[in-house]
Formats: C-alpha cells, structure tokens, sequence
C-alpha cells in the first residue's frame, strides 16, 4: 500500500489538465487537487505515526489503508471541483496514517539486524521503481479515463486489507497523549493560508473571502502556537528549532521541496497545454527526470562524508536553477530532445544531490531518541513546501497571462491567443520560480554543519534501522 500511497502524486500530476477540462475546474481549483493531498499529508504525519504506537499498528495502517481506499472511490466518481477536493484532503490524511505506519509494522515484524535490513532495502527498491512505473501507468491508465487512475486503488486496497489480518497487532506499552489539536490547528492555518494566496487573483486581494482566510490562517497558527508551548507530549517540539543550523536546514527543506514539486507540476502541465502532449506521452517524457533523481542521489550519498553539505546543497541548486531558468525561455515550438530532456535530466540531478545533506542535517547534533520525530518534522516541511510554492507562482502565473489578454480556466475553451498569453504565463512564472530556488540557496548558506558531523548523523541513522 506504500507503494500506491508514492505513486498517487505522479499518477495525478499527469491527469491534472483532463480533470480540469471534464470538470470545468479553475486553475486554483485545478491545483488543489494535487495541493489538498499534499496539505493533509504533510500536516498530519506526525499525527499519523503516533497513532499506531497509541491504538496498534495494525489496526491503525487497516483504517489508514479503508479511507485511502474510501478517498479513492469518491474520486473516481467526483462529480464538480468541490468534491474532487474534499476527497483528495481525505486521500492525503489516509497517506499520512498509511506511511508512517507501514515503517513502523516493518519494524515490528523483522527483528534487527540483516532480516530487517534486507525487508528495508527490498520496501525501497519497490516504492523507487514504483515512481518510474507510476508515470507510465498511471498515464496509460489517465488516457482511457482519469477515474481509472483512482478506482484502480479500490481493489488494491479491498486486498490489502484482506492480507493485513496476518500481520501481528503491537504497539507501545506506555500509552502517550496524542496531540490531536495541534496536528489539526497546523493543518488548517497552512489550508486557509494557501487558500486564501489561491484565491486572491480571482477574488482579488481585498475581498471579504480572501481577507477572512488570512485572519482565520493567522488565528489557527497563534493557536497552534499556544498549544504546542503547553502539550506535554507536542506534535512539533518547538525545542528542535532553536538550533541556528537546524533551523536553517529546516528552511532549505521547505523551500526546495516547494521548489521541486512546483517545477513538476509547472513542466507537466506546460507538456500538455502548451506542447500539445498526450498524457501518456507527458508521462513517459517525464521518465528522464525521475532517472535523474536517482542518479543524482547516489552520486550525493558518496560525497556527503567529503563535503560539507552546504556545499553539496549549492552545488545541487545550480543545476535545479540553470533548468528553470532554462525552461522560462521555452515556447509552443521546442522539441522534445534536446531541449526538453536537457532541462528534465539537470534539474533532477540537482534534486537528487540536494536531498541527502538537507536530510542528513536534520538529523546531526540531535539525541538517538529525537532523530525519529525530528525526521517527520523534516518529511511534513517537505511536503507543506509543495503547496505553499505552488500557490505563490500560480498568482504570478495568473497574473500574467491576464495582462497578456489570456483568460483562466480550462484550455478546451481558450483560442489561440489566449493559448499564447498562457505560454507566457507559465514562462514568468519559472521565473519566479528560479527566484524561490536562490532562496533555497540563501537558506542554505547559514547550514553550519561540518562534513564530519553529517557522517556521524549517517552512522546514528543507520544504527537505528539495524
């Protein structure tokens, strides 16, 4: 079920523009779809993981594993923007369980040592070719249907829970108190907030809705905030951000998990809308990057004993940079090698080197016991990034394709001027961009630690899996 969980973002990247065009969703309406997973997903992760050494792991990834299955069918037969939305924020809370808790029956069901190793690396290995196989057949998929892409996890799922009863129930012996408004108080101040930014080009910046969410996103983080200083057992130990490095790692970590979804995304629907690709075709085109990714990371896990990471995390930027840049000069007529593939294949590579180092970091300097949350708390950030960037370079987006006599909405209806006007929206907005990535870099800069204390972080971690 991890598997469908990682496949769920790439299957549904492809199938955006189809969405759009059969429900006649706006282009915030369109974003969301991927936007509200991301949102739940990230905001109750650290929920999520808590809940299967509170009530049982098992019994905690068969609810997880009902409601994804759930989500999965009121998507495939949505039937207007609104609840194809609602039921991706039920989609991304039901990921947020599943994840987290498929680590920890892993765990539990292999004792230390090579068994688990081994279940570790096979878990890995399936969920990386699932990200290749997810592109190419949640595409095939998508182009008979974009309701297939979701009622295939129906069965998925009915099985899976079937098979799960074989699994050993545990869970911890001291029962701890979860912090259930905490995890609720975050998820609706990054809602409302990415909502409102959303909202703001079509409503405009000054009007009642788009001020009430402001106020409401605001409300919910001071909250957020009070209750977290007095939980005794807090969802985000406020005590991790008070190291300067860590802080700045975490920073780097939003930013250029922002950086990077916004970019697939960007390029995904500029394949399909600009370019004219099929969704089958944008999925195999995207094959490169995903490849990239990888190669990009194993050079990464060699160097960083050698370099600092703020080093790496420059040298992975400049790539990432270099193919924004790049693609804001694209128009309607590039082809698809080498242009296409040029800018796929160097942007993942400097994804790949960046995240090793920025995940190391999080972890250096920390006791054994806090590596765990403190790495949630990393993976939320990441995925919070995602929608918050988004939501940024869509008003850019926006507002330049209006100025340029374009309009919004799905592309079926648009001529062949406002398909222009469009084009030149997407390119300002990689623009901008690129801006975010100098400010992951920024970001990274203040990164103090030594190359020497990321390899033990490296040792500590992998002690643990052991």
């Amino acid at each position: 079920m991890q598997v469908m969980v990682t496949m769920d973002a790439s299957i549904t990247l492809v199938a955006l523009t189809k969405i759009q065009n059969e429900l006649q969703m706006s282009d915030a309406g369109r974003n969301w779809v991927l936007t509200s997973y991301l949102l739940t997903y990230g905001g109750l992760m650290l929920l999520g993981g808590r809940l299967g050494d509170t009530f049982g792991r098992r019994r905690t990834f068969v609810t997880g594993v009902a409601l994804f299955t759930l989500a999965s069918l009121l998507c495939g037969f949505a039937w207007n923007e609104s609840s194809i939305i609602v039921a991706r924020l039920l989609h991304g809370a039901a990921a947020a369980v599943i994840a987290p808790t498929t680590v920890s029956l892993l765990a539990t069901a292999f004792p230390k040592g090579p068994q688990r190793n081994a279940a570790t690396a096979v878990l890995g290995g399936i969920v990386s070719i699932s990200v290749v196989a997810s592109l190419v057949v949640g595409a095939g998929l998508t182009a008979v249907s974009w309701r297939m892409a979701f009622l295939v996890n129906v069965p998925i799922g009915l099985v899976v829970i079937y098979l799960a009863r074989a699994l050993p129930e545990s869970k911890d012996q001291e029962r701890k108190r979860l912090d259930v408004a905490g995890s609720v108080l975050v998820t609706m101040a990054w809602l409302t907030l990415i909502l409102a930014i959303s909202l703001g080009p079509q409503l405009g910046w000054t009007s009642a809705t788009t001020i009430g969410l402001g106020m409401v996103s605001v409300a919910a983080f001071v909250a957020f905030a009070v209750v977290e200083r007095s939980a005794k057992n807090p969802v985000v130990p406020f005590s991790l951000f008070r190291d300067r490095n860590r802080l700045a790692t975490f920073t780097t970590i939003f930013l250029a998990g922002g950086v990077y979804w916004a970019l697939a995304i960007l390029i995904g629907l500029y394949a399909q809308q600009i370019l004219g690709y099929s969704i089958l075709r944008t999925g195999i085109a995207f094959t490169p990057f995903v490849l990239a990714v990888a190669v990009g990371t194993v050079a990464s896990a060699r160097l960083v004993t050698r370099f600092s990471p703020r080093t790496l995390v420059l040298a992975g930027g400049v790539p990432v940079i270099a193919a924004t840049l790049y693609a804001s000069t694209f128009d309607a007529s590039i082809p698809y090698f080498p242009n296409l593939v040029v800018m796929l294949v160097a942007g993942g590579i400097g994804v790949g080197i960046i995240n090793v180092p920025v995940m190391l970091c999080v972890i250096a300097s920390v006791d054994v016991d806090l590596i765990g949350p403190t790495s949630a708390i990393a993976l939320a950030l990441q995925s919070l990034g995602g929608p918050m960037v988004l939501a940024l370079i869509q008003v850019a987006v926006a507002t330049r394709t209006l100025s340029l006599g374009g309009t919004l909405g799905p592309i079926s209806s648009m001529t062949p001027a406002q398909l222009h006007a469009l084009d030149g929206g997407f390119t300002y907005g990689l623009l901008w961009l690129a801006a975010a990535g100098l400010l992951a870099g920024g970001a990274a800069m203040f990164i103090g630690y030594t190359a020497q204390q990321v390899a033990v972080a490296q040792e500590a971690k992998k002690a643990m899996e052991e």
